[in-house]
């Protein structure tokens, strides 16, 4: 191991050193960690792992290095923390280039000096561009500006044989490539190391107002959600909050752009609500997950006020206390449990929750809990084209080198 320690000093310049236990990933030992600052030293330090079969996981600000499973081995940590910056910003365009170790916060301070912003939530404080893509991590801005990759013009990034590709464009109408870029979001850096990031941007909002209403019993959110879509209000979020196993659902309507215009909105917001309070300031926990133990519960858009009455027995019956909060808006929404939850409840609530979001055509993952808590669960359940996924895997990753084992059916 030394003679790669070496080599990996000679690829990074700005340090390699042994692993330590604070850098173990879900548990797993590290062997290796190395401080690329570029593109050409993430190929070199890709080289000296592949020659010594050293298998690699990325790390930018170690914020989500708990989701998926843990990596199968973790010979050598890629730390992107020097990889960090704006590369290219053109206002005029709203486009931005930035580093995979940019943290979201601090893009978002330089952004904000030219009235603009990436319409991306950090949904977990201090989050960096690359994880936000590699895990596909959204938030309530989903509802009016997409997925993540639907914020992702281009990337850089280097393959496991140390070749460097671009995908994309900085030219919004370019699509050439787009899919490939498209590709590597949310592949929990199993196919490739992003380094270089090209995202749209959106204009800063002059004005915010969020519409606050409360509901005892998840029944009442289909005639609300239908009033507010009949409203024509356009909100730019519609985000939904309940204490399990038994509370009332709090539903809260995010409306921007300029002063006047949004009172109107959030009037008629309030309006198709009943009930709704308007304020200037988001109500506790918005735009975060809820717990340590986090569930990702999809389902088309009529079904959310079932699948909260579902997950809210569901809870009960284990004795189980969490919060459910997300997205009603697109059907995307997370429960969040105590790190204490045991396991076996965990896999009844999984295994309850995935026949209740079969019928809307949905999903229900593990999406971050604690390695000894997950292990032995089916955190992904079933996924359409997972042999599809495997075959992409091969093309790009036939050793088995980027974090193995990490993402959807061992990939």
């Amino acid at each position: 191991m030394s003679g790669a320690l070496v080599e990996l000093g000679a690829a990074c310049p700005a340090g390699a050193r042994l692993g330590v236990e604070g850098d173990q990933i879900d548990g797993v030992a590290v062997e290796l960690v190395a401080y690329p600052r570029s593109a050409p030293e993430v190929a070199a330090a890709l080289g000296v792992a592949a020659s010594h079969g050293l298998a690699v996981v990325a790390r930018g600000a170690g914020t989500k290095l708990d989701w998926g499973y843990p990596p199968e081995r973790a010979g050598l940590v890629l730390d992107l923390s020097h990889m960090n910056g704006v590369i290219e910003y053109t206002s005029d365009d709203l486009v931005v280039s930035v580093k995979a170790g940019t943290p979201l916060s601090e893009l978002a301070e330089r952004l904000s000096g030219a009235g603009q912003r990436l319409a991306i939530d950090e949904v977990v404080p201090g989050s960096t561009a690359g994880g936000a893509v590699a895990t596909g991590a959204c938030g309530p801005l989903r509802h009016a500006y997409g997925a993540v990759r639907d914020r992702l013009l281009g990337v850089t990034v280097v393959r496991p044989d140390g070749v460097t590709a671009r995908a994309g464009s900085k030219v919004v109408k370019n699509v050439a490539g787009y899919d490939l870029a498209k590709l590597f979001t949310g592949s929990y850096g199993t196919l490739g190391v992003l380094t270089e990031l090209i995202f749209k941007l959106a204009p800063l909002p002059a004005a915010r107002l969020y519409v606050t209403a409360s509901y005892p019993a998840a029944g009442e959110l289909g005639p609300v959600l239908a009033a507010l879509q009949r409203s024509q209000a356009a909100p730019e979020a519609v985000e939904l909050s309940r204490p399990l196993p038994d509370g009332p659902v709090e539903l809260c309507v995010l409306v921007e752009g300029r002063q006047r215009p949004v009172e109107d909105r959030a009037a008629k917001v309030a309006a198709a609500l009943s009930v709704g309070e308007v304020s200037p300031s988001a109500p506790p926990g918005w735009g975060c997950l809820p717990g340590p133990v986090t569930l990702k519960l999809t389902t088309v858009l009529s079904a959310v006020p079932d699948l909260a009455a579902r997950a809210s027995e569901a809870c009960a019956a284990l004795g189980l206390i969490g919060t459910l909060r997300g997205s009603a808006g697109v059907g995307v929404v997370y429960l969040g449990l105590a790190a204490a939850t045991e396991r076996g409840a965990l896999a009844t609530l999984l295994a309850e929750l995935r026949r209740a979001v079969g019928a809307g055509q949905g999903h229900a993952t593990l999406l971050r809990a604690p390695a000894a808590t997950k292990a032995g669960l089916d955190i992904w359940g079933p996924v359409p084209g997972l042999e599809l996924m495997k075959r992409v895997k091969q093309r790009f990753d036939p050793g088995r080198l980027l974090a193995p084992g990490r993402f959807v059916g061992g990939i």
